[in-house]
């Protein structure tokens, strides 16, 4: 599976328009994606203090099935490799969603579902 903590706002057109594309799609021709493992300092990093946010969980097989290539690209800051999903992803393709905010304390944790993964 892939996540990508993504805008409400996105996903409300992804929705209506059966896929989901954001900014980065747009700028650099690809949308970041996290492992599982990756989600919370992605978080940390870039939506820190965000209310209006959404985790989708992206099947990876769906992506293949549809012709879309993802590719795994090495991130200097972060020490690792981050899928990029070169297209947008088709709403069939989402299998989860969650609300995606801090805690009252200010801290970000994955949905339950996940944690036990």
């Amino acid at each position: 599976m892939l996540y990508r903590i993504a805008e409400s706002s996105d996903w409300q057109q992804a929705r209506e328009t059966g896929f989901f594309a954001s900014f980065d799609l747009e700028a650099e021709g690809f949308i970041h994606a996290s492992e599982r493992h990756q989600i919370l300092e992605t978080a940390r990093r870039y939506y820190l203090g965000r209310e209006d946010l959404v985790l989708l969980e992206i099947e990876e097989a769906a992506l293949a099935a549809a012709g879309i290539l993802v590719e795994r690209e090495w991130a200097e800051s972060r020490q690792e490799y981050f899928p990029h999903i070169f297209a947008p992803v088709p709403v069939e393709g989402i299998l989860r969603t969650w609300p995606f905010e801090a805690t009252a304390a200010g801290e970000l944790q994955l949905p339950e579902e996940l944690e036990l993964i």
